[in-house]
């Protein structure tokens, strides 16, 4: 099983890879949009593999291949903080606060949309 969590996380570090090019060259780099982005659909693909699996219609193995693997390198809890000290150090806190709030608070609603679509 390993191997698959491996395979699983090398996806997801590609996937994360992308789409962070993408999102950055659409919406710029003044604010962090691109892990912002990434860890909010991370957030909700995450709740949708966890629905699932509490439902019974995902397998234990693919949960832990999923949401360790995939999902774990998908998602970015360091860049997240890098982030954030780096909109701090520029004197940005206003845009700091936005960021972890909503991070946060969007992230777990995310996760919530997520079970309540495999509901």
């Amino acid at each position: 099983m390993i191997i698959w969590i491996g395979l699983a996380g090398v996806l997801g570090a590609l996937v994360r890879y992308s789409l962070g090019k993408v999102v950055s060259g659409k919406l710029g780099t003044a604010f962090p949009w691109a892990t912002w982005v990434i860890n909010i659909s991370g957030s909700i693909i995450l709740g949708m593999l966890y629905g699932g699996h509490q439902a019974g219609s995902l397998p234990d193995a693919m949960w832990v291949v999923w949401g360790t693997g995939f999902c774990g390198a998908y998602t970015t809890f360091s860049t997240f903080g890098y982030e954030t000290l780096t909109l701090m150090g520029q004197q940005r806190q206003a845009r700091a606060v936005i960021y972890v709030v909503s991070s946060v608070v969007v992230g777990i609603l995310g996760c919530l949309a997520g079970v309540w679509l495999t509901a």
